[in-house]
C-alpha cells in the first residue's frame, strides 16, 4: 500500500510551526507497512489543495490529508478537497449532532463560546464523517482521501479510528555500522543489485555510527541482504555493540 500525506497550511510553509503530523503519521503507517510515497506541504489556498489531493488519489492507495478545519477564513480544507471530487458541501447529521454534544460537554467551562454549528458539520457530500473524540471540528474520509484536524492531539486520536484500515507488506530491519559512509558506498551498492530491497545510510554523528535500513516487500530478501550486509558492511543489530567495539570492549 502506497500513502501520500497533505499538510496543509502556511504556518509550516514560515516555519512557524514544525509538521510534527508528517513526521508522526509516517511513523505509524512505516510500522503497519505502508510506504509513504510523498510528502507535500501547501499553503491555505483553494487551488493547491485542490489540484494536489486530486493528483495523489489518481495515483496512490490513499490520501492523508491533515490540518485547515475549522471555522476561521483560512479553514478551507473541506471545500478545497470536495472540489477536487466535484462534490457540494453538505451538513452531515451524525456530525452535527457530535458537535452539538461536544459543545454541551464544554459549555460550562466556554460559556460564551461561539460556534456555528453548521459550518462545523458540513463536510463533501456523501463523505463517510470521521467524529473528533478529542476536539471539535470533525474529519472525514472521501473515496481514498482522509481528511484529519491539524491540531497533533486531535490528529492522532482521529487516526486511531480509522489506522487498520492502512495496512502494508514493507518490512524492514535496522544496522549499525562506525564505518565511514564513504567505504559503505560498495557494500550498500552490491546489496542492491544482489537482493530484492532497498538500502538507506544514515549518518548519526552524535551516536558516532551510520544507522542501515534495509527494506523491501520480501521479508526473505531483506533477512538475507541483512545477513550480508553484516559481513560485508562490518554492521551489527544492536548499536551497543558498536559503542563497545570503539571503547576496546570487544
Amino acid at each position: 500500500m502506497q500513502v501520500a500525506l497533505v499538510t496543509v497550511g502556511d504556518e509550516l510553509l514560515a516555519g512557524d510551526t514544525a509538521n510534527t503530523n508528517a513526521t508522526w503519521l509516517a511513523g505509524e503507517l512505516a510500522d503497519s507497512g505502508v510506504t509513504v510515497a510523498r510528502v507535500l506541504v501547501v499553503p491555505d489556498e483553494m487551488a493547491a489543495i485542490t489540484e494536489n489531493v486530486r493528483a495523489y488519489s489518481d495515483t496512490y492507495d490513499a490520501v492523508i490529508v491533515t490540518g485547515g478545519l475549522g471555522g476561521t477564513p483560512d479553514d478551507i480544507t473541506m471545500a478545497a478537497v470536495a472540489a477536487a471530487f466535484d462534490r457540494e458541501l453538505a451538513v452531515d447529521e451524525l456530525a452535527r449532532a457530535d458537535v452539538e454534544e461536544t459543545l454541551d460537554a464544554i459549555a460550562g467551562d466556554y460559556p460564551d463560546i461561539d460556534v456555528d454549528v453548521t459550518a462545523e458539520a458540513t463536510i463533501p457530500a456523501g463523505a463517510r464523517p470521521l467524529l473528533n473524540r478529542g476536539g471539535l471540528s470533525p474529519g472525514c474520509v472521501v473515496e481514498n482521501v482522509y481528511v484529519l484536524p491539524g491540531i497533533p492531539g486531535e490528529m492522532k486520536t482521529m487516526f486511531a479510528d480509522v489506522a487498520d484500515e492502512f495496512d502494508g507488506d514493507t518490512t524492514a530491519r535496522y544496522l549499525y555500522t562506525d564505518r565511514p559512509e564513504a567505504n559503505l558506498i560498495d557494500p550498500l551498492t552490491d546489496a542492491q543489485s544482489q537482493f530484492d530491497v532497498r538500502v538507506g545510510c544514515y549518518p548519526d554523528r552524535d551516536a558516532g555510527h551510520n544507522r542501515l535500513k534495509v527494506s523491501g516487500e520480501d521479508p526473505a530478501e531483506v533477512d538475507a541482504a541483512t545477513e550480508w550486509l553484516l559481513v560485508e558492511a562490518g554492521a551489527s543489530d544492536d548499536p551497543d555493540d558498536v559503542e563497545r567495539v570503539r571503547a576496546g570492549e570487544e
